[in-house]
């Protein structure tokens, strides 16, 4: 398996490299400090067809987040599979990673064992979670969260940006993803919170006090 290791701190990356070298079935292909590089590099790769089989990614990273970067890795370069390792275990930043279409998730203090497992179940198509963000999803899926809480981080960027009357393009252009993927985030909510509209919407974001009561007109183009 190749893997490329993503993460802000150097310290973190040269640890998570070292244990993962001293692996038999894992080869280390590169690193990145943040998400724009992780993406430049995988481009690069992807010329030569070279493109790691998993990508090991932290969630807080400078000019893009892990969660962005992951939507992004999939939508562009669809056979590498993404595993978040972060020391971020909020029920938000899960679904955010999880709904980007990361393949693992796992906190900082995992041990080493559960990182290599982690990956290997990545590598093979499976999805590998942390114990505790397992217990978390299983106890949501018996009590599900509603209304705002129903909502990732990406889909309550989508909202506000919703009730500032943005379009689907445009709000593809803000949050730097496709517009069919922006589509898919404005039906989700929509879904969620159990409206109709994006006219609805956006008078859920006002009276939630997501956004103040003003902005452009909002339009209905799905």
């Amino acid at each position: 398996m190749t893997v490329l290791v993503a993460d802000d701190h150097a310290v973190v990356r040269r640890g998570v490299r070292a244990y993962l070298e001293s692996l038999d079935d894992v080869e280390i292909v590169g690193e990145a400090g943040d998400g724009q590089e992780v993406l430049d590099r995988l481009g690069a790769m992807s010329v030569h067809r070279a493109l790691p089989d998993v990508v090991l990614i932290d969630l807080v990273m400078p000019r893009l987040d892990g969660a962005t970067t992951t939507a992004l890795i999939v939508e562009r370069f669809p056979g590498v599979r993404v595993v978040v390792l972060t020391g971020f275990g909020e029920r938000e930043r899960v679904h955010g990673a999880l709904g980007s279409g990361a393949s693992g998730y796992l906190l900082k203090d995992a041990g080493p064992g559960e990182v290599a497992a982690a990956v290997r179940a990545a590598a093979r198509g499976e999805v590998f979670l942390d114990p505790r963000v397992a217990r978390q999803l299983t106890r949501e899926m018996v009590s599900p969260a509603s209304g705002l809480g129903a909502l990732t981080l990406r889909e309550r960027d989508v909202l506000m940006l919703v009730a500032q009357g943005r379009s689907n393009q445009e709000i593809a252009d803000q949050l730097l993803i496709s517009e069919r993927t922006a589509r898919k985030h404005v039906g989700n909510v929509l879904r969620k919170l159990q409206l109709s509209s994006r006219t609805q919407a956006a008078l859920v974001a006002v009276r939630e006090g997501l956004v103040p009561p003003q902005g452009r007109p909002v339009g209905d183009d799905g």
